[in-house]
């Protein structure tokens, strides 16, 4: 059994690929190289390679269900997409949906999208391909995307996203949704449900936002990219390479670590793999994992 009840909610993770992503100086500029052969055994395999300095990463989404809705948070890269900057995704053809289907979800089943942030490996399956047009992949669905993000990304609003990272990720997998009237811009705070709640979580990006889960006393953190590797629980202070403002991206992922932390609530990033979920505790001025939580994959 792939879904995992919690409180009054189900969690399952559909994971789209995992595996190796950039070398550990280029993803983290500012870790030292000692720190990750220090916590080589907590990263390997599954945050970092056994025989190399190579960042694991899962490109994956979260399915909940709650209050009779299936939810969707986050919709990874996406098949036939032009990403000239990223080699592995361009033009990537993977299952996806077919795995999507394993746990029992067709994309017409689909109520929410929850797009945490709008970078291009949380929203490449917003939209897929058909007869040569982007049309939403889930057409019953309304999208939530944070309103800052979604005007920053807007190339005509940002001539800076041309050839980085994001480049075409607007037009191919933000506006078709827009244009067909199933996006909901929101900011600040958004009440989801009775369990779920989203709330701006900046830095990472500038409209980036995480999911709070309190049901039936217990707490979980759909804790989008406040965390890419778990050395970021002892060195909370040293952002992503993509972090768009790593200061304030430092400042956000302490507040939440300490809400998880007082709160023992399930810490879920959207990119680990393996054991994709944990419970943190201080140790000293930083973080620890307390206990890993695992969330098999469909």
């Amino acid at each position: 059994m792939h879904e995992i009840q919690f409180g009054d909610v189900t969690i399952a993770r559909v994971e789209e690929t995992h595996g190796p992503i950039m070398p550990t100086g280029a993803f983290f500029p500012t870790i030292a190289a000692d720190a990750w052969r220090t916590e080589r055994e907590l990263l390997t395999p599954d945050h970092l390679g056994a025989d190399d300095d190579m960042v694991h990463v899962a490109m994956q989404s979260w399915l909940l269900r709650s209050e009779g809705r299936t939810i969707l948070v986050d919709t990874a890269v996406g098949n036939d997409k032009d990403r000239p900057a990223v080699g592995p995704w361009h033009q990537q053809q993977v299952n996806y949906l077919d795995r999507l289907a394993e746990a029992g979800i067709k994309p017409e089943d689909v109520d929410l999208v929850i797009n945490t942030h709008l970078h291009v490996d949380h929203v490449g399956w917003n939209t897929r391909l058909v007869d040569g047009q982007w049309l939403p992949t889930f057409p019953n669905a309304t999208y939530l995307m944070p309103a800052v993000d979604f005007h920053y990304w807007n190339p005509r609003n940002n001539p800076g996203i041309a050839g980085g990272v994001n480049e075409n990720a607007y037009d191919d997998s933000i506006a078709p949704v827009h244009v067909n009237g199933q996006v909901r811009l929101w900011e600040d705070t958004y009440v989801i449900d009775s369990n779920l709640r989203l709330e701006a979580a900046p830095g990472h990006t500038p409209g980036h936002a995480v999911i709070k889960m309190e049901s039936a006393g217990e707490r979980a953190l759909f804790a989008g990219d406040i965390l890419h590797t778990p050395l970021q629980l002892r060195h909370h202070d040293h952002s992503s390479c993509f972090c768009e403002d790593p200061t304030q991206a430092a400042i956000t992922r302490r507040r939440l670590l300490d809400w998880a932390a007082d709160t023992r609530a399930l810490v879920l990033p959207a990119h680990f793999s393996g054991h994709s979920a944990l419970e943190v505790e201080r140790r000293g001025e930083s973080y620890a994992v307390k206990r890993w939580g695992s969330f098999p994959r469909y």
